[in-house]
């Protein structure tokens, strides 16, 4: 149902952008003054599907990762350094669930039972990303953009300091990771604000896996890297 509504909104937004472009009626411009403001305000919310990149020590089966939908909302401050480019600041709290799936290989000469072959990741991040809009010059009531930059996610969710790990079901993270961050989308200048629908991809830098007291644990010993990237479908009110 998610996805048919983002479909929808995209197809909806695009017809509108469409029409604008090619139409031979003069469109009249909805507020004009938005964009000239050094400082403004807004809010978002929207969708997010998280998953883990993983790089392995041995040659073994990959660990599955089931994804889920999770919901995200947030603030946006935006500075505006020219009619082209913008520097956005958009704090906000991100809600997700990733299922990790072991291969019974993992478990080589060893007792264990079906949930020992599982582990549910839910994470709960601050996120603070730092973002460079550059955006074309605005046609009629629409403007495309692409955007980008750096950010900061703090994972209240992480188990990082708790004692017990996978050998007692608790799979542990980093609480502190760091992102880089490519997306696009399009203003839509409505009559009393700006609905922004935008998709935006994002790629941990760092590790983010606690390993276990084990170095041997088949839930850990086997992985050198995980990293966290993800999708995000953002609705952004002006």
């Amino acid at each position: 149902m998610k996805r048919i509504i983002v479909i929808l909104t995209f197809l909806l937004a695009t017809q509108n952008s469409s029409a604008q472009l090619f139409t031979k009626e003069k469109v009249a411009n909805n507020i004009d003054n938005l964009d000239q403001k050094q400082l403004s305000w807004g809010y978002f919310l929207g969708f997010n599907q998280y998953d883990f990149k993983f790089q392995y020590n041995e040659n073994l089966e990959d660990i599955l990762v089931d994804k889920t939908f999770g919901f995200h909302l947030g603030l946006i401050g935006d500075l505006r350094l020219n009619n082209y480019m913008n520097l956005r600041l958009e704090p906000g709290v991100f809600f997700t669930t990733r299922n990790l799936r072991y291969d019974e290989s993992y478990f080589a000469g060893m007792e264990f039972n079906d949930a020992d072959l599982l582990r549910e990741v839910k994470s709960t991040y601050i996120h603070l990303p730092l973002l460079l809009k550059i955006s074309t010059k605005r046609i009629n009531n629409f403007k495309p953009f692409i955007i980008g930059g750096i950010s900061t996610a703090l994972n209240l969710s992480s188990n990082q300091d708790n004692p017990d790990d996978n050998s007692s079901g608790e799979f542990r993270m980093q609480k502190n990771t760091l992102f880089y961050e490519l997306g696009f989308g399009i203003d839509l200048y409505l009559l009393y604000f700006k609905f922004t629908p935008s998709i935006r991809a994002i790629f941990s830098f760092n590790d983010e896996i606690i390993r276990d007291a084990d170095p041997n644990s088949p839930w850990t010993g086997n992985v050198n890297q995980m990293q966290t990237r993800g999708i995000f479908i953002n609705f952004t009110f002006q």
